[in-house]
């Protein structure tokens, strides 16, 4: 259920946390994402990457270096943008909520 779909009725909005529990969620393998956000559709989800068999037969991804995990965003026309940086309201918003 999105946040914008409850009808207005409070019994029926889904619960919302702060950044802090957002961050914990996304690292439990949830989605997330903010009622604040003016574009529909989006939400955050933590990438870890794992390497090819080949991969690690020489030694790792890119000179041997590992992939770290990166949060990524499905932006508003459906695409995945890896790499996102949350914004000072991002950090301070209390709207976070599971994304659907």
């Amino acid at each position: 259920m999105s946040s914008d779909s409850y009808d207005g009725h409070p019994a029926l909005k889904p619960p919302t946390f702060d950044f802090g529990e957002a961050i914990r969620r996304l690292k439990a393998g949830f989605r997330v994402h903010r009622a604040g956000w003016n574009g529909k559709g989006m939400w955050l989800i933590l990438f870890r990457p794992r390497p090819s068999a080949a991969d690690l037969a020489c030694g790792g991804w890119l000179d041997g270096l590992p992939a770290q995990p990166y949060i990524a965003m499905r932006t508003a026309d459906a695409k995945l943008q890896p790499g996102w940086l949350a914004s000072q309201a991002d950090m301070l918003a209390e709207d976070w909520s599971e994304a659907p």
